[in-house]
């Protein structure tokens, strides 16, 4: 395996790609991590013989099941599917990867959501023999809610289909129908067999008729997400820093982790939501003095004034786009418990480093996965839902929509009396703006 060199920081002088596979049970998500991380030699030979004897143990068979990589827990491996979402780390020449292999079955659509709400490509697998089927459908759904910008379709187990080119391009047809009415943007397809290897590192000469890139190429240069820091600035405060030292006798900080855009000192920026106006003095990370901040950089920034700002609150420049500010929020909401979301009801709601509590006041209306049209007549929305809904804030919440910031404009819901997290909700637009409409 190649050794990647460093920069002068001592960090790896490399872009960071992240990506998440999805699919229905079976359609081979775990099998083709393992293949990828196998062929690309980015697995120690301890962790290969661990593979190989749990291999022999569960299935008393001399072939290696690659699956078993990703499959880490003991409940994964006895029934042979992913339950949890499993990240796995690997780099090539060109590239670091974080991948986040996420389960199938429509009872962890939840984990799903979690794995590739940070990715920059979504790896959907399309079981050849079985086409497109709800799960695809869904997974699909959830890939353009998220506004991944690069989907990559990988029709899997084309060995089981003789790769036949007519199979191929029945499902791409199918699929590509399903891409334009979700909007998806980037969507590339690839016919493999994760279980021996084509077309995943290596280009197979069992499909002649395929012209395109293997997998792993594809990742190594497809482009990573927009860059953020060309967003408007904003910073969340988490906690107000002020040491009582001798030392630090004056001190008052603001820290947080910059979740769009730069801050420089000068700047002029905004409290939100006091609106109070102040300028940048320092901006110090841990005892180091910078003149500029990055997003997703963690930072303490001081003012020139003695202004009143909490852990919640907003630090924006003044001269940008600001966020709305307002206690009626229009979301689309990937619900996640098993009890039903309870129109009227009130919940905690967790928005950035803000924290307050919430009613649902309208369901007005929640999708259905096979049609991909919206159901107005019933709002009952039950695990694994998505629905657009309003909610009333107890506190003003201040936001951008998700298509234009993800930290600002992503929230989620929790059960006042479980405390469990029972929604992950993406701010959309007024609803008399229906650009957000799928």
């Amino acid at each position: 395996m190649s050794i990647p060199t460093k920069n002068t920081n001592g960090y790896l002088n490399m872009e960071l790609l992240r990506f998440s596979t999805a699919g229905s049970v079976d359609d081979g998500k775990s099998t083709l991590i393992g293949r990828l991380l196998y062929d690309s030699k980015s697995i120690f030979e301890d962790q290969l013989q661990a593979v190989k004897d749990a291999s022999k143990r569960l299935g008393g068979s001399e072939e290696v099941n690659l699956a078993l990589l990703t499959d880490g827990l003991r409940a994964e491996r006895e029934q042979g599917i992913t339950i949890d979402v499993a990240y796995r780390y690997f780099a090539t020449p060109k590239r670091k990867f974080i991948i986040a292999d996420t389960p199938g079955h429509i009872e962890y659509t939840r984990n799903m959501v979690t794995g590739a709400s940070t990715a920059d490509v979504a790896i959907i697998l399309i079981d050849a023999r079985n086409g497109i089927i709800e799960q695809s459908k869904r997974h699909s759904y959830i890939a353009s809610l998220l506004q991944i910008p690069n989907v990559v379709v990988a029709v899997n187990k084309m060995d089981l289909v003789d790769f036949s080119e007519d199979v191929f391009n029945k499902i791409k047809r199918e699929y590509e129908e399903i891409a334009q009415i979700l909007k998806l943007k980037n969507v590339v397809f690839i016919p493999i067999s994760a279980r021996d290897g084509d077309n995943v590192v290596v280009a197979s000469n069992k499909n002649t008729w395929y012209k395109g890139e293997t997998l792993l190429h594809l990742l190594e240069t497809l482009p990573v997400r927009k860059d953020e820091n060309n967003l408007p600035a904003r910073l969340p405060v988490q906690f107000i820093v002020r040491p009582h030292s001798d030392n630090f006798h004056d001190y008052r900080g603001y820290a947080g982790r910059i979740s769009g855009g730069t801050f420089r000192v000068g700047d002029e920026v905004t409290v939100l939501p006091s609106k109070t106006q102040s300028k940048i003095i320092a901006i110090d990370e841990g005892t180091k003095s910078l003149k500029e901040a990055y997003t997703p950089q963690s930072v303490t920034i001081r003012l020139e004034d003695n202004v009143d700002v909490s852990r919640g609150d907003l630090i924006v420049k003044t001269s940008e786009p600001q966020p709305t500010v307002s206690a009626n929020v229009s979301l689309l909401i990937c619900w996640l418990n098993h009890r039903p979301l309870n129109e009227g009801g009130k919940y905690i709601i967790r928005h950035a480093t803000e924290e307050t509590r919430a009613i649902i006041k309208v369901v007005h209306f929640k999708v259905n996965i096979n049609t991909l049209e919206n159901i107005i007549d019933d709002k009952t929305v039950k695990m694994n839902d998505i629905a657009h809904i309003s909610i009333k804030t107890l506190k003003p919440l201040k936001y951008d929509s998700y298509s234009e910031n993800r930290v600002t404009g992503s929230l989620v819901l929790i059960d006042e009396n479980t405390f469990e997290t029972v929604g992950a909700g993406m701010i959309v637009h007024d609803l008399e703006d229906d650009s957000f409409a799928i």
